[in-house]
């Protein structure tokens, strides 16, 4: 009987986060649309303001979320991030990924993933706080080189999420950025117990138990040490082979 009152709590949790996220989205229309109407021209200082909203409503629904036991989340050594020039990649679990870490800190501006600029909810949040789409293009490379002059940059190098068998394969053009641009490269690595909130999954299907994130800020990578010995197309493969290596174990 516990165990079916309790799937009921975190169903109904769920179920209500997910009205929250769009009413949430829909009013940041009308509260960030001074931000947004300008972009991509807007200056620093109106996308620090417009990410500092988005932050608080993300930190407030990631409160909500474990008030209603949908889920728990553990961080450890964020206070390593959002240094002007540092490169974070990410491994992506889940879709709750970017919510998790931006909750926790405002600076970051972020490649995000182009399907969500037709995303009702997410599109005046992405346009507002300058946000990257990822174009995979000669643009996209440009662009996170002028970010990394100023802000610090998150990134996502599978592209997707993680399959269901866990494994993480890194989009070596993404370790290529931070090889050229970045001062510095930080990992983040994100795990879930139970698996959850996959891509093209119901997200009615829940778990049997409350789902455990655990985010974990790594060791800082200097590119420089990298592209001492090697040019970049071979530091670029070690350097995605070692941070394979480091999210997989």
């Amino acid at each position: 009987m516990a165990a079916k009152l309790d799937f009921l709590r975190r169903f109904l949790g769920t179920t209500f986060g997910f009205v929250i996220f769009g009413v949430v989205g829909f009013l940041s229309k009308i509260v960030l649309y001074k931000y947004a109407k300008n972009y991509p021209h807007h200056s620093l200082v109106e996308q620090q303001k417009a990410r500092l909203i988005v932050n608080k409503c993300w930190r407030f629904f990631v409160k909500y979320l474990t008030f209603a036991g949908v889920l728990e989340v553990e961080y450890i050594g964020f206070e390593k991030l959002g240094r002007a020039g540092q490169l974070v990649i990410a491994n992506h679990p889940s879709l709750l990924d970017v919510v998790l870490i931006f909750s926790q800190n405002a600076k970051f501006n972020v490649v995000v993933k182009q399907d969500l600029l037709n995303n009702p909810s997410m599109r005046t949040q992405i346009l507002s706080c300058g946000f990257l789409p990822n174009t995979q293009s000669e643009e996209l490379l440009h662009e996170c080189d002028d970010v990394l002059k100023t802000q610090p940059l998150l990134l996502f190098a599978e592209g997707t999420r993680t399959g269901w068998d866990g494994i993480v394969k890194l989009n070596r053009g993404a370790v290529s950025i931070g090889l050229r641009s970045a001062k510095v490269i930080t990992p983040i690595k994100i795990e879930m117990s139970p698996l959850n909130f996959k891509k093209n999954q119901p997200w009615y299907k829940m778990p049997s138990t409350r789902i455990k994130y655990k985010l974990t800020v790594g060791d800082d990578i200097d590119p420089q040490t990298w592209l001492a010995e090697k040019p970049l197309p071979i530091a670029s493969r070690r350097l995605t082979a070692f941070l394979e290596q480091y999210f997989n174990s």
